[in-house]
Formats: C-alpha cells, sequence, structure tokens
C-alpha cells in the first residue's frame, strides 16, 4: 500500500485541521467583547505587511488602531492587545492538540530507531546473543527536571489532553466543548509554584504516560529479544529533580524533598493497585485468586488508607507475584501469563521509588558550609580537625579528609544554608530506607571545578555518620575551562585511596555530568558542544586505564542552543572512543510535554534513545570515530568561533542590550518555575550568575536565537576565505557527529526572525550592537545552506520545518506585542501606563515560551 509522505501526511493531519478548528475557534465569544477572534487574523496580517515594509512594532499597533478601532484611548489598545495574547495562548494549545493527535500517523512507531527495527536488524545480521549481552548492562535514564522554560497549570494540561483525544476522534461537538473551556480557564498562575507544585506536575507524566511506556517497551524486550524471561536490569529508568535539585532554589528544604520521595513512593504503588486490580478480574482460578486479592488489599491500604505506613515490602510484592507466576505456568498453562509478566518487569523497573530523586548544590555554597563545618569543628578536640586546614595544601587537605568520620549534628550551626545541606545527606537516608536505595542515592556538584569539590562533598556524608554512603557523587562540569580540565580532576579521584575505595563499594562506577546550557552561555556553540565532545574522549580514556566504568549524565535542553535538537542522533554518531553503556539525558520545560508528553511521543523518543545506544555500540561500532585530521579541523572551528563568541561577549554593549533590549528582566516575573532566575540576589546583572535558561530564552524571545548559531558562520568563512572549504564539506559528508552538529545550529536559525527586530538597527545606543548579530546571522545562514547543499534551512526535515513556520506564524502578533510594549517602556511614553506595559511584556513571554515546544 502506497504510503503519503511525512510532509503530505502532516499538511493533512495538522495543518488542515489547525484551519479547520481554529476558524472554529476565533468565533467562540469569551467574554462580553466578542469581536476579538474577528480582530486577530486582521491584526496578524497588519503585522505581516508591517515586517515586510520594515515598520517598527509602534506602527503596526498605531495602524491597525487607526484602521480597525474607533479613535481608541491607549488604555483601549493595550485592553485589547491583552485579549489578542489570551487568544494566540489558546491557539497554540490548539495547535499542540492537534500535533499530538496526528503524531503517530505522521511519524513512523515501527520505523526506523524503534524497537522493532533493533530487532528485525538485530536477526538480520544474526546478532541476538551480542545485542542480549549489550542489555545486559546498557541503560537509559530520562531525569525530568522543572527548569522553567513551560508550566501550564494543571487545568489547561487537563484540557490539552481532552482535546487531543478529540480531535483524533474528530468529534467537533467535543472539540467546541473543550475550546470554549479554554477560553474561560486561566493560564496564569498568581502565584510561583512552589518546588512540590513542580513535582505534582511531572509525576502527572510518570503516572499517565511514563508506567505504561516504558512497561510496554520492557515488556516487548521481553518477549521477543528475552525469550520470555523476567530482565533484571534496569534497561530503561528514570530520574527526578523537582525537590532534591536545591542548586540556586531557596524554596527547596528538607521537608519538600522527604514530601516529594513520599509522593513518589504513593504513586508508583498507586499505579500498581491499578494493574493488580485489573490482574484481579483475570486471575479467577484456584491457588491464585486469593493471592491476587491480598495483594490488591496490602496496596489499596498502602496507598488510599494510609499516612505514610506500607503495608507490603517491596520483596513481599516480588515474592508474591513470581509464586502466582509460576503457578500460572504449572497449573494454569499459562493463562494470562503476559500480564503477569508485565507487571513483574514494571516492579523490577519502578521499585518503590518510581524515579530517583537526585539532590544537587552548587560548589560555591558547599565552599561555605564546610568553612562553617571546619569553623565549628575546630572547637572540639575530638574531631582532629586542624585549625589551619585553609591553609593547608589539596593534598594536605585530602589526607585530613580521609580520616574524618563523625556524626555532626546540623543541629550545631546556626546558618540555614548548612543546616540545610546537612540534613539533605540526612535525608537521603531517609529516603533509602523508606523507598530502597535507588529512591536517592546521587549527589551532584554543579559548577564542579576541582576534585576537593568532590572529596569535601563525599566528607559531608563521613560527617553525618555514614561511613560508607550508598551514593554516587556526581561532579558537574560546566564552563569551557572546567570541561578541559575535568579528566585531570577525575585522575586525581581515581588515585585517591580514599575515592578509589569509594569506587569499589559503588561497582568502580563514575558517573559524570556535563552541563550543556552554561557551557553553551560561557563558550558559544561550537566550543561547548566540541568542549563536551573532548571531555568526554579524555576522561573515558582515564576511566579505562584506572578501570572504571564512567557514565556521562548529560544537561540537555529542548533548544539546540542547550544541547536538544535531535539529541539521538548525537548517541548514535559518539564512536566509541566516548563510554556509551548508558545515555543518561535530562528532560526539562516544553521537551517533556512535546517529546514525552504522550504515549505515542514518549514510545518513539525512548526507543530512538535505546536505538541510539545499539546503533552505536553493535551496529556501526567503530564507524563513527572521528580521525586525528578531523579532530584538527573542528579544534579549529571551535577557537575561530569561540573568538568571535568571546568578542561578542565582552562587547561593552552585551549586557546593556540584554537588560535594555530583551525580556531577560521580565523572565522572574512569569510565575512558570520556583527557582530565582539567577543565583545571586544583587540588582547589578553578573553574566557569571546569570542562569543558562533565561539567558537562552531572552535570546529566543528577541527570536534572534544567538546562543545556537554565533561564531558557526565566522569558524566556516574562515575555511572558505583560506581555500580548505573542501576539508569542512568532507568532514560534514562524513561525519555523523559534525553534520548533527551544524544540522541543529540550522534549526536555531530557521526559528529566527529578524524582521521583528529591525527596527533596533536604527537605535543610537545599540543599531551597530544589532547589527553585529544580524551579520554573523546572515554569513552562518549562507555557510550552513552551501555546505548542506540546501536551498532553504532544515529542508532535509520538512515536516519539523512546516511544524515550526506554523508555530511562528501563530505567534508573531503576541512577539509583536511585546516589541511594542519594550519600545514604549523605553520612549517613556505614558510614563503612567508603564506597570501595565510591563504585564505585557510578561504575559506575552509567559505565552510565546508556552509555544516554544520546539524553541530554539
Amino acid at each position: 500500500m502506497y504510503t503519503l509522505p511525512k510532509i503530505e501526511r502532516f499538511n493533512q493531519n495538522v495543518l488542515s485541521k489547525y484551519q479547520i478548528y481554529n476558524s472554529v475557534f476565533i468565533t467562540l465569544p469569551f467574554d462580553a467583547i466578542d469581536n476579538t477572534g474577528v480582530l486577530l487574523p486582521l491584526f496578524a496580517e497588519v503585522c505581516d505587511n508591517g515586517f515586510k515594509k520594515n515598520w517598527t512594532p509602534k506602527q503596526m499597533v498605531d495602524f491597525f488602531a487607526d484602521k480597525y478601532m474607533d479613535k481608541p484611548s491607549e488604555e483601549e489598545k493595550i485592553s485589547l492587545l491583552f485579549r489578542f495574547i489570551q487568544y494566540v495562548e489558546r491557539q497554540i494549545v490548539l495547535f499542540d492538540a492537534i500535533e499530538d493527535a496526528a503524531f503517530p500517523v505522521v511519524n513512523n512507531l515501527e520505523g526506523r530507531g524503534s524497537l522493532r527495527d533493533v530487532k528485525e536488524k538485530t536477526e538480520a545480521k544474526n546478532k541476538r546473543e551480542e545485542l542480549i549481552n549489550f542489555l545486559e548492562n546498557f541503560k537509559v535514564r530520562t531525569v525530568l527536571t522543572a527548569h522553567p522554560t513551560q508550566f501550564y497549570p494543571g487545568s489547561v494540561l487537563g484540557i490539552i489532553t481532552d482535546l487531543t483525544d478529540a480531535v483524533r476522534d474528530n468529534d467537533l461537538t467535543k472539540i467546541k466543548q473543550l475550546l470554549s473551556q479554554l477560553g474561560k480557564t486561566p493560564f496564569i498562575k498568581k502565584e510561583k509554584p512552589t518546588p512540590f507544585d513542580e513535582a505534582v506536575s511531572l509525576i502527572w507524566y510518570l503516572e499517565n504516560v511514563f508506567y505504561q511506556t516504558v512497561g510496554d517497551m520492557m515488556h516487548y524486550l521481553q518477549k521477543n529479544i528475552y525469550d520470555d524471561k523476567i530482565i533484571d536490569n534496569q534497561i530503561i529508568n528514570l530520574g527526578f529533580w523537582p525537590g532534591g535539585d536545591r542548586d540556586g532554589n531557596p524554596f527547596v528544604t528538607t521537608e519538600i524533598t522527604l514530601k516529594v520521595a513520599e509522593r513518589l513512593r504513593t504513586s508508583i504503588l498507586k499505579c500498581y493497585y491499578f494493574d493488580v486490580r485489573k490482574l484481579r478480574r483475570n486471575l479467577t482460578f484456584t491457588g491464585v485468586d486469593t493471592l491476587i486479592a491480598e495483594l490488591e488489599n496490602k496496596l489499596y491500604r498502602s496507598v488510599f488508607y494510609s499516612q505514610g505506613e506500607i503495608f507490603i515490602t517491596i520483596s513481599e510484592l516480588k515474592n508474591q507475584l513470581n509464586v502466582i507466576r509460576e503457578i500460572i505456568i504449572n497449573k494454569h498453562q499459562s493463562l494470562y501469563l503476559d500480564s503477569v509478566n508485565s507487571l513483574i518487569q514494571k516492579v523490577n523497573t519502578f521499585g518503590f521509588h518510581f524515579a530517583s530523586l537526585d539532590i544537587r548544590q552548587n560548589s560555591k555554597i558547599h565552599n561555605k558550609v564546610f568553612k562553617d563545618i571546619v569553623n565549628q569543628l575546630v572547637l572540639d578536640e575530638k574531631s582532629n580537625f586542624p585549625k589551619n586546614y585553609f591553609e593547608l595544601s589539596e593534598v594536605e587537605k585530602f589526607l585530613v579528609l580521609e580520616k574524618i568520620n563523625c556524626d555532626v549534628s546540623p543541629q550545631l550551626f546556626k546558618d540555614e544554608i548548612t543546616i540545610s545541606t546537612l540534613e539533605s545527606i540526612r535525608a537521603i537516608k531517609t529516603i533509602q530506607e523508606n523507598n530502597g536505595e535507588l529512591g536517592a542515592n546521587r549527589y551532584i556538584i554543579s559548577n564542579n571545578e576541582s576534585a576537593l569539590n568532590v572529596m569535601e562533598t563525599l566528607s559531608l556524608f563521613k560527617l553525618s555518620n555514614w561511613e560508607n554512603p550508598s551514593v554516587d557523587i556526581v561532579p558537574l562540569f560546566e564552563s569551557v575551562d572546567d570541561l578541559q580540565n575535568a579528566h585531570t580532576i577525575l585522575e586525581q579521584l581515581y588515585t585517591n585511596e580514599s575515592y578509589r575505595n569509594h569506587l569499589k563499594q559503588r561497582e568502580d562506577k563514575q558517573t559524570v555530568m556535563l552541563g550543556f546550557s552554561d557551557g553553551t552561555k560561557d563558550g558559544g556553540y561550537l566550543m561547548a558542544n566540541w568542549s563536551i565532545f573532548k571531555a568526554k574522549e579524555n576522561i573515558t580514556e582515564m576511566s579505562r586505564k584506572f578501570g572504571i566504568k564512567v557514565v556521562f549524565f548529560d544537561g540537555r535542553g529542548g533548544p539546540p542552543a542547550r544541547g536538544g535538537g535531535k539529541t539521538h542522533k548525537f548517541y548514535a554518531s559518539l564512536g566509541s572512543t566516548i563510554e556509551n553503556q548508558e545515555i543518561q539525558v535530562t528532560v526539562q520545560g516544553q521537551t517533556i510535554s512535546s517529546n514525552f508528553g504522550t504515549l505515542d511521543s514518549c514510545r518513539l523518543n525512548l526507543e530512538n534513545l535505546l536505538s541510539a545506544g545499539v546503533t552505536n555500540q553493535i551496529f556501526n561500532k567503530d564507524e563513527n570515530n572521528l580521525s586525528k585530521e578531523d579532530k584538527k579541523i573542528i579544534d579549529s572551528l571551535a577557537e575561530i568561533g569561540y573568538k568571535k563568541y568571546s568578542d561578542f561577549k565582552n562587547h561593552p554593549k552585551f549586557l546593556p542590550y540584554l537588560e535594555q533590549m530583551s525580556t531577560l528582566k521580565y523572565y522572574s516575573k512569569t510565575n512558570i518555575g520556583s527557582r530565582p532566575s539567577k543565583r545571586n540576589t544583587d540588582e547589578k546583572l553578573d553574566f557569571a550568575d546569570l542562569r543558562a535558561i533565561p539567558f537562552v530564552s531572552s535570546w529566543s524571545q528577541l527570536k534572534q536565537n544567538v546562543p545556537g548559531f554565533f561564531g558557526v558562520g565566522t569558524a566556516l568563512k574562515h575555511f572558505e576565505d583560506t581555500n580548505r572549504w573542501e576539508e569542512v564539506q568532507s568532514l560534514y559528508d562524513n561525519s555523523l557527529f559534525f553534520k548533527t552538529l551544524l544540522e541543529n545550529s540550522m534549526m536555531s536559525l530557521a526559528k529566527s526572525f529578524f524582521p521583528l527586530t529591525s527596527y533596533m538597527k536604527d537605535d543610537k545606543d545599540f543599531g551597530d550592537f544589532w547589527q553585529i548579530i544580524y551579520d554573523e546571522f546572515l554569513e552562518t545562514k549562507r555557510l550552513l545552506l552551501k555546505i548542506a547543499g540546501h536551498k532553504e534551512l532544515m529542508e532535509n526535515y520538512p515536516d519539523g520545518k512546516a511544524s515550526i513556520v506554523m508555530r511562528e506564524q501563530i505567534v508573531r502578533p503576541l512577539l509583536t506585542i511585546q516589541q511594542y510594549a519594550l519600545s514604549q517602556i523605553r520612549s517613556n511614553n505614558y510614563e503612567n501606563l508603564k506597570e501595565i506595559y510591563e504585564k505585557l511584556v510578561t504575559r506575552s513571554l509567559f505565552g510565546n515560551t508556552n509555544a516554544s515546544r520546539n524553541s530554539a
């Protein structure tokens, strides 16, 4: 049977349906004024024409008001602009729902990168045993974080889910009803969510999407690869940050950490309860009916009649299910064995923890905490802490830290940070007692700069009466300098007897986290990605030398500027010089809803990640290795790009431009996430303390996407100017890593729209600075099209490009309104309305952030 090309399936099932349902949507009256939906398309048309004529946002708004409004006051104009924003926000939700509903039609869920594809390739190449051996140790871990890049209220998430189902069923009556509900449901949170609120929002995805998807994947592997044997390895497992990530978030307390861990346990028990209840309807025969009823009763009491008590242990649950399994096999012709196997596999995967709660804190905080602890301990003669500890060399400090083992009560201290840091370590122990070791067994040190950072963190556990902590200490390397120095830091740790003993207890495994977001902010697109690649190679070589299994945990955001884009392609391209026994990646904000928000999209993306690992290790082993010549070329490109980006970052107008011309300072007012937008509380903007997410997002709101391309054009031009173009062309044609790197940068360009801010070129303060950005954009676009042999950006991903074009079209009026409000604030026109203009900026920022599912 003939299958339509992907772009045609997208046009039929997404674009056409959006146009139909949007025409219904804009005719629905949501308030006393029912002409907003009629005026919005007219405003959008004025914007489109205005951008072609190089009008300023003010000219567009004024032209629209003169033509379609009856001599309005500025307040009346603003009122209509607010209503436009409300409509656009809801159009975005409609488009999301339609795209989600069409996902299994547009995408081939059984095609390349699927588990079925892996199975068929394995059989064709006679590599089944090799695959099983590989899967005995390989793992994929997606770690859900609440980094604020999207946060719909729960009521809106519920409407999106219902709307997706209604669109899939083409139920026009239900769609109209839901669109009306959507029009009357608030999108804005009046208060910032607490870390617990964020946790509850993300646990919804665990219960409703990941539980079933991961369960189905494990069951597929069990049936098709393992001949119905139970798989011991947790091939797909989950991590969780809300409630445990303390870095720069003063609202994460020990109480919240424990509360989130308890909620995770209750949620997984609830999932088991519903599965057992379904099983009980099937297992009605002698010998198993009473056993399954007993399980159902104990789980029910643990979930619904519990104040924290658990009426069943994990071992009891596993043993009882295994007894039921044996009886079914031996006495009942394996009736409903599939369902029992599936549940056993889920229990093996999720335990009583559901997702492992990571604890994270910044090394700068640890430095202060350790100083406070040492100053207290030197007063205690029993502690053996030397008074001159901070004057010792690093080697001498290591010798002191190796001997530490005592119980220092958090109540000895007055400083809140010291108390909460020590309490967080005790909380890990409590969580392990309640949820099992996987409940919380990693402590991540962000901004890790030295081996001492790791040793002092390990010592915090030994100061908390935990002689052999069942916890991995995970250094997070983020800046370019730290990435370049990472392997020497690990060598210091591997050669330290005390730390080496700790690793022996952790099965000689060291997890290392690498931060794409802060790397890009610090070093620019090329240097950040290349520094991470080289750091992985150097760390792999060092770890193999000492017999340590290193696991890389990548801190990636959704957009290419933060390590996103075609993520699975990166993992498939790494080659054998980088350890790839596990793929661990953060999933955050709009990436959760877009890539893992439905059963279909979650399955496709998890299977792609698993397939990337298999492809790299089994099918294409050594094929993706870069030669010395390849590395020299990328080294050169990265250095040239870094120089261009560093000069740009050090430009005297860089921070003033972000402060005065972008939405940066409004980001903290959106009530999207619980964390402050910068790590310090000073009024003055300090680049080092600025979080990567508001930094990248501010460029995205401007539709300039600097962190995703700046320096790439200059670097490529150098090779063009020095008659070495064929070298980079050959590299692009033959290296999947380099090709993926540049394709993701193309995605950032495709989501840029410079006509939005072209009026800035005439600004007396920032005109020249804007021109620097635009010139680099044009050069990067020209050379990326040249190297790809394309006439248009992303022409090899037509459906992805079509989605981007449609989303950009929907939000363009919203962005125009944002620029209008910003320019009115800067001009000091209507000074009495400044606060209302600021609300207009914040509301439009919120709407555009939620729209940026595949934001650059």
